[in-house]
């Protein structure tokens, strides 16, 4: 069965500096993902990952390129629309979380961009495993609490496209794993999910892994034995 695109990346360029101090973050990458697919980046860092996820989030501008969402070019998008598709087409999940530490989580998840259904929030939390932690403020929770936070803040929202920049790097190896494990639910579910990390572990999850090294796509392949979060270690 073909698949649908729903993203389509198009020879895409960033670079930093000039003249001979030039530098690509992105060297003419060309890069689909896939309807419901889980696609993890993989790469160390200056690889250009970040920056091609934060080019999907309309967060990062390119020099040259197009990228195609459900058809329409968001490069072209000015900055209202911009707004607009980050409210409404897209979760960001970042390694930091991103909370607002003077809101409750409860707060944080009803108040980002694009949540609209504040009843939805409560049976957010509740399948990130934070029933009866409403109230409590993002210091009161450990690393892993925090980012199943910000994924039910991602998820209180319409968007079918959910992008994860290393939301294993700041937590340790328990939390990390169980986050993994709510992003595989997810997926399962029918979320599009597009994942960069250096952890190479976490590309066994994957239905398909491009690596990326000096703002360049180096390799693609599609996983043939796809594994559990619960298998994965590092």
């Amino acid at each position: 069965m073909e698949k649908n695109v729903i993203i389509e990346a198009k020879d895409l360029v960033k670079t930093y500096g000039e003249g001979e101090t030039i530098t690509y973050a992105l060297n003419h990458v060309s890069i689909n993902v896939y309807e419901h697919e889980f696609l993890v980046i993989v790469g160390g860092s200056g690889s250009g990952k970040s920056t091609f996820l934060n080019m999907l989030g309309g967060i990062d501008n390119v020099d040259s390129g197009e990228i195609f969402v459900n058809g329409d070019d968001i490069v072209k998008f000015n900055d209202k629309e911009l707004t607009l598709y980050r409210r409404d087409s897209v979760g960001f999940v970042y390694q930091f979380f991103n909370l607002i530490n003077d809101l409750t989580i409860y707060q944080n998840v009803i108040l980002a961009p694009g949540s609209r259904n504040k009843a939805k929030a409560y049976s957010l939390l509740e399948r990130v495993g934070l029933k009866g932690k409403e109230q409590k403020f993002p210091r009161q929770l450990s690393g892993g609490q925090q980012q199943r936070v910000a994924i039910a803040r991602a998820l209180n929202k319409y968007s079918e496209i959910l992008l994860c920049d290393e939301p294993t790097g700041a937590l340790d190896d328990a939390s990390g794993k169980e986050v993994l494990k709510l992003l595989e639910e997810i997926h399962n579910e029918g979320k599009t999910i597009v994942l960069v990390t250096h952890t190479k572990e976490i590309a066994g999850m994957a239905d398909r892994v491009i690596t990326m090294k000096d703002g360049k796509v180096v390799k693609e392949e599609i996983n043939e034995h796809v594994i559990k979060a619960e298998e994965v270690e590092w």
